[in-house]
Protein backbone atom coordinates (compact mmCIF):
# COMPACT_ATOMS: atom_id res chain seq x y z
CA UNK A 1 0.00 0.00 0.00
CA UNK A 2 1.40 3.74 -1.17
CA UNK A 3 2.63 5.42 2.06
CA UNK A 4 -0.19 8.24 2.21
CA UNK A 5 -2.90 5.10 2.14
CA UNK A 6 -1.28 3.81 5.11
CA UNK A 7 -0.84 7.64 6.65
CA UNK A 8 -4.70 7.86 6.22
CA UNK A 9 -5.63 4.55 6.98
CA UNK A 10 -3.80 4.94 10.26
CA UNK A 11 -5.37 8.64 11.05
CA UNK A 12 -9.08 7.38 10.31
CA UNK A 13 -8.64 4.53 12.45
CA UNK A 14 -7.16 6.46 15.42
CA UNK A 15 -10.64 8.80 14.37
CA UNK A 16 -13.00 5.52 14.72
CA UNK A 17 -11.27 4.70 18.18
CA UNK A 18 -11.38 8.12 19.65
CA UNK A 19 -14.29 8.35 22.31
CA UNK A 20 -15.62 11.63 23.36
CA UNK A 21 -15.75 12.19 27.53
CA UNK A 22 -19.06 12.39 28.85
CA UNK A 23 -18.65 16.13 29.46
CA UNK A 24 -17.88 16.45 25.71
CA UNK A 25 -20.89 14.16 24.97
CA UNK A 26 -23.43 16.13 27.30
CA UNK A 27 -22.16 19.22 24.98
CA UNK A 28 -23.12 17.39 21.65
CA UNK A 29 -26.16 16.53 22.88
CA UNK A 30 -27.10 19.97 24.28
CA UNK A 31 -26.03 22.02 21.11
CA UNK A 32 -28.15 19.54 19.26
CA UNK A 33 -30.98 19.82 21.47
CA UNK A 34 -31.12 24.01 20.92
CA UNK A 35 -30.42 23.89 17.01
CA UNK A 36 -33.84 21.39 17.14
CA UNK A 37 -35.54 23.67 19.79
CA UNK A 38 -35.18 26.81 17.94
CA UNK A 39 -35.77 24.49 14.28
CA UNK A 40 -39.03 23.71 15.95
CA UNK A 41 -40.01 26.94 17.98
CA UNK A 42 -37.88 29.63 16.42
CA UNK A 43 -39.34 31.97 19.53
CA UNK A 44 -37.26 30.15 22.07
CA UNK A 45 -33.86 31.28 20.49
CA UNK A 46 -33.04 33.71 23.44
CA UNK A 47 -33.90 31.12 26.27
CA UNK A 48 -31.63 28.32 23.94
CA UNK A 49 -28.43 30.76 22.72
CA UNK A 50 -28.27 31.45 26.44
CA UNK A 51 -27.93 28.10 27.58
CA UNK A 52 -25.46 27.78 24.61
CA UNK A 53 -23.55 30.53 25.95
CA UNK A 54 -23.56 28.88 29.33
CA UNK A 55 -22.56 25.72 28.00
CA UNK A 56 -19.58 27.47 26.46
CA UNK A 57 -18.32 29.42 29.46
CA UNK A 58 -18.52 25.89 31.22
CA UNK A 59 -16.21 24.23 28.93
CA UNK A 60 -13.54 27.34 29.57
CA UNK A 61 -13.56 26.16 32.78
CA UNK A 62 -12.34 22.80 31.90
CA UNK A 63 -9.38 24.08 29.69
CA UNK A 64 -6.66 24.17 32.56
CA UNK A 65 -4.15 22.05 31.76
CA UNK A 66 -4.60 19.56 34.39
CA UNK A 67 -7.88 19.12 33.94
CA UNK A 68 -9.58 15.87 32.73
CA UNK A 69 -12.94 16.52 32.02
CA UNK A 70 -12.62 17.28 28.39
CA UNK A 71 -10.37 13.89 27.50
CA UNK A 72 -7.32 12.04 29.04
CA UNK A 73 -4.12 13.72 29.75
CA UNK A 74 -1.21 12.67 31.64
CA UNK A 75 -0.66 14.87 34.57
CA UNK A 76 1.39 12.19 36.14
CA UNK A 77 3.82 8.88 35.63
CA UNK A 78 1.20 5.82 35.91
CA UNK A 79 3.16 2.65 38.60
CA UNK A 80 4.40 3.16 42.03
CA UNK A 81 7.84 3.45 40.92
CA UNK A 82 10.19 5.91 42.72
CA UNK A 83 10.88 8.78 39.55
CA UNK A 84 9.57 12.12 38.18
CA UNK A 85 9.50 12.89 34.41
CA UNK A 86 11.49 16.15 33.56
CA UNK A 87 9.63 17.88 30.51
CA UNK A 88 11.76 21.04 28.93
CA UNK A 89 9.19 22.99 26.62
CA UNK A 90 9.94 25.58 23.64
CA UNK A 91 13.31 24.33 22.37
CA UNK A 92 15.77 23.77 21.06
CA UNK A 93 17.89 26.32 22.01
CA UNK A 94 21.27 26.38 20.43
CA UNK A 95 22.92 28.14 23.56
CA UNK A 96 20.83 26.89 26.33
CA UNK A 97 19.74 23.31 25.45
CA UNK A 98 23.08 21.89 25.13
CA UNK A 99 23.88 22.79 28.34
CA UNK A 100 20.81 21.16 29.89
CA UNK A 101 22.01 18.48 28.08
CA UNK A 102 24.94 18.27 29.73
CA UNK A 103 23.81 18.52 33.23
CA UNK A 104 21.39 16.23 32.60
CA UNK A 105 24.21 14.02 31.43
CA UNK A 106 25.80 14.45 34.81
CA UNK A 107 23.31 13.62 36.85
CA UNK A 108 22.23 10.28 35.25
CA UNK A 109 19.15 12.05 34.54
CA UNK A 110 16.59 11.84 31.46
CA UNK A 111 14.32 13.82 30.13
CA UNK A 112 11.36 14.92 27.10
CA UNK A 113 11.68 17.78 25.29
CA UNK A 114 8.54 19.09 24.19
CA UNK A 115 10.15 20.87 21.04
CA UNK A 116 8.71 23.33 18.69
CA UNK A 117 8.73 22.58 15.13
CA UNK A 118 10.23 25.35 13.01
CA UNK A 119 13.04 25.51 15.55
CA UNK A 120 13.70 21.27 15.37
CA UNK A 121 13.78 22.26 11.83
CA UNK A 122 16.54 25.00 12.47
CA UNK A 123 18.16 22.93 14.48
CA UNK A 124 17.96 19.31 13.59
CA UNK A 125 21.69 18.03 14.94
CA UNK A 126 20.09 18.92 18.73
CA UNK A 127 17.05 16.92 18.13
CA UNK A 128 19.32 14.21 17.35
CA UNK A 129 21.64 15.05 20.24
CA UNK A 130 18.41 14.57 22.78
CA UNK A 131 17.85 11.03 20.97
CA UNK A 132 21.08 10.13 21.24
CA UNK A 133 21.39 10.70 24.77
CA UNK A 134 18.38 8.81 25.64
CA UNK A 135 16.03 11.34 26.27
CA UNK A 136 12.62 11.54 24.24
CA UNK A 137 11.49 14.13 21.43
CA UNK A 138 7.69 15.12 22.04
CA UNK A 139 5.37 17.44 20.16
CA UNK A 140 4.77 21.21 21.09
CA UNK A 141 2.96 22.56 17.72
CA UNK A 142 5.02 24.02 14.79
CA UNK A 143 5.03 27.87 15.75
CA UNK A 144 4.00 27.64 19.25
CA UNK A 145 0.84 30.44 18.63
CA UNK A 146 -0.43 31.42 21.74
CA UNK A 147 -4.55 31.70 20.39
CA UNK A 148 -4.19 27.94 19.46
CA UNK A 149 -6.60 26.74 21.97
CA UNK A 150 -9.14 28.87 19.86
CA UNK A 151 -8.51 27.64 16.71
CA UNK A 152 -10.80 25.57 14.70
CA UNK A 153 -9.87 21.65 14.46
CA UNK A 154 -8.63 21.89 10.93
CA UNK A 155 -6.34 24.93 11.58
CA UNK A 156 -5.05 22.90 15.32
CA UNK A 157 -4.67 19.81 12.83
CA UNK A 158 -2.51 21.34 10.51
CA UNK A 159 -0.28 23.03 12.81
CA UNK A 160 0.18 19.66 15.02
CA UNK A 161 0.76 17.75 11.88
CA UNK A 162 3.37 20.31 10.44
CA UNK A 163 5.13 19.96 13.60
CA UNK A 164 5.20 16.11 13.87
CA UNK A 165 6.58 15.71 10.33
CA UNK A 166 9.34 18.79 11.11
CA UNK A 167 10.25 16.54 14.08
CA UNK A 168 10.37 13.75 12.13
CA UNK A 169 12.82 14.72 9.63
CA UNK A 170 14.90 16.26 12.08
CA UNK A 171 15.57 12.97 14.04
CA UNK A 172 14.09 10.49 12.07
CA UNK A 173 11.57 9.78 14.77
CA UNK A 174 8.43 11.02 14.76
CA UNK A 175 6.50 12.27 18.87
CA UNK A 176 3.70 10.30 20.56
CA UNK A 177 2.75 12.88 23.05
CA UNK A 178 1.56 16.59 22.53
CA UNK A 179 1.58 19.09 24.55
CA UNK A 180 -0.09 22.55 23.46
CA UNK A 181 1.03 26.23 23.93
CA UNK A 182 0.88 27.24 27.95
CA UNK A 183 -0.75 23.73 28.38
CA UNK A 184 -4.41 25.38 27.34
CA UNK A 185 -6.93 22.41 26.15
CA UNK A 186 -9.72 23.36 23.31
CA UNK A 187 -12.80 21.52 23.84
CA UNK A 188 -11.86 20.09 20.09
CA UNK A 189 -8.89 19.26 20.67
CA UNK A 190 -9.40 15.27 21.17
CA UNK A 191 -10.47 14.10 18.06
CA UNK A 192 -7.86 16.45 16.54
CA UNK A 193 -5.00 14.40 18.38
CA UNK A 194 -6.97 11.18 17.39
CA UNK A 195 -6.24 11.95 14.20
CA UNK A 196 -2.33 12.77 14.19
CA UNK A 197 -1.56 9.54 16.57
CA UNK A 198 -0.71 11.39 19.31
CA UNK A 199 -1.81 11.49 23.55
CA UNK A 200 -2.29 14.88 25.63
CA UNK A 201 0.51 15.16 28.13
CA UNK A 202 0.75 18.24 30.53
CA UNK A 203 2.48 18.09 34.13
CA UNK A 204 2.08 18.07 37.57
CA UNK A 205 3.56 20.70 38.25
CA UNK A 206 5.42 24.16 36.94
CA UNK A 207 8.32 26.23 38.20
CA UNK A 208 7.41 29.69 35.71
CA UNK A 209 10.60 29.67 34.99
CA UNK A 210 9.59 31.48 31.30
CA UNK A 211 8.40 33.98 33.24
CA UNK A 212 10.12 34.30 36.86
CA UNK A 213 13.26 35.78 37.03
CA UNK A 214 13.78 34.38 40.60
CA UNK A 215 15.50 30.50 40.04
CA UNK A 216 14.70 30.54 43.98
CA UNK A 217 11.21 30.82 43.53
CA UNK A 218 11.08 28.18 40.67
CA UNK A 219 12.94 25.90 42.51
CA UNK A 220 10.99 26.05 45.26
CA UNK A 221 7.41 25.61 42.85
CA UNK A 222 8.82 22.47 41.42
CA UNK A 223 10.28 20.60 44.58
CA UNK A 224 7.53 21.43 47.14
CA UNK A 225 5.44 18.57 47.89
CA UNK A 226 7.60 16.69 44.99
CA UNK A 227 6.53 13.20 44.66
CA UNK A 228 6.96 10.02 42.88
CA UNK A 229 5.21 9.74 39.46
CA UNK A 230 5.40 13.62 39.40
CA UNK A 231 5.55 15.54 35.66
CA UNK A 232 7.80 18.59 35.84
CA UNK A 233 7.61 21.75 33.34
CA UNK A 234 10.97 23.97 32.89
CA UNK A 235 11.97 25.83 29.47
CA UNK A 236 14.94 25.42 27.39
CA UNK A 237 13.38 27.57 24.87
CA UNK A 238 12.72 31.07 26.17
CA UNK A 239 13.52 30.61 29.22
CA UNK A 240 13.40 33.38 31.57
CA UNK A 241 16.65 35.70 32.20
CA UNK A 242 17.76 35.92 36.28
CA UNK A 243 18.74 39.34 37.41
CA UNK A 244 21.98 37.93 36.90
CA UNK A 245 21.38 37.73 33.05
CA UNK A 246 21.46 33.82 33.16
CA UNK A 247 19.03 31.12 32.33
CA UNK A 248 16.50 30.71 34.74
CA UNK A 249 16.00 27.21 33.49
CA UNK A 250 19.73 26.63 33.78
CA UNK A 251 19.70 28.17 37.21
CA UNK A 252 17.59 26.05 38.39
CA UNK A 253 18.53 22.64 36.66
CA UNK A 254 21.04 21.42 39.12
CA UNK A 255 19.85 22.13 42.89
CA UNK A 256 16.17 20.39 41.26
CA UNK A 257 18.35 17.60 40.21
CA UNK A 258 19.57 17.12 43.21
CA UNK A 259 16.31 17.53 45.18
CA UNK A 260 15.25 14.87 42.82
CA UNK A 261 17.86 12.07 44.19
CA UNK A 262 17.85 13.43 47.41
CA UNK A 263 14.17 12.38 47.84
CA UNK A 264 15.07 9.22 46.52
CA UNK A 265 13.66 9.66 43.16
CA UNK A 266 15.48 9.38 39.66
CA UNK A 267 14.69 11.85 36.80
CA UNK A 268 13.61 10.00 33.55
CA UNK A 269 11.90 10.60 29.95
CA UNK A 270 8.29 10.89 28.99
CA UNK A 271 7.25 7.94 28.90
CA UNK A 272 9.83 5.63 30.30
CA UNK A 273 10.24 3.02 27.29
CA UNK A 274 9.21 -0.01 29.11
CA UNK A 275 6.20 1.80 30.79
CA UNK A 276 5.21 2.74 27.12
CA UNK A 277 1.97 0.04 27.54
CA UNK A 278 1.05 1.47 31.16
CA UNK A 279 1.35 5.19 29.72
CA UNK A 280 -0.78 4.52 26.82
CA UNK A 281 -3.79 2.88 29.14
CA UNK A 282 -3.22 5.96 31.03
CA UNK A 283 -3.96 7.99 28.57
CA UNK A 284 -7.43 6.53 27.94
CA UNK A 285 -6.22 3.44 25.22
CA UNK A 286 -7.59 4.31 22.29
CA UNK A 287 -5.65 7.92 21.94
CA UNK A 288 -2.43 5.90 23.61
CA UNK A 289 -3.02 3.00 20.95
CA UNK A 290 -2.85 5.75 18.37
CA UNK A 291 -0.02 7.14 19.65
CA UNK A 292 2.15 3.75 18.76
CA UNK A 293 1.31 4.06 15.23
CA UNK A 294 2.60 7.81 14.99
CA UNK A 295 6.35 6.80 13.84
CA UNK A 296 5.53 4.12 11.43
CA UNK A 297 2.58 6.71 9.69
CA UNK A 298 5.48 9.81 9.67
CA UNK A 299 8.36 7.29 8.66
CA UNK A 300 7.51 7.73 5.24
CA UNK A 301 7.99 11.47 4.74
Amino acid sequence: MPPALLAAAGRMRGLLAWSPSPVIRASLGLHAGGLAAMAAAPGCWPEALSLLAANHVALAGCMHPRCGRLGPTLTRLPGAEPRVALTFDDGPDPAVTPRVLDLLDAAGAKASFFVIGERAARHPALVREMLRRGHSVENHTYRHPLGFAAWGPGAMLQEIEAAQAAIADSCGQAPRFFRPPAGLRSPLLDPVLALAGLSLATWTRRGYDAVCPRPDRVLARLSRGLGRGDVLLLHDGRSARSYAGTSVALDVLPGLLARIAGAGLSAVALPPAEDAPRVAAATAGPAGAAASRAPAAYASR
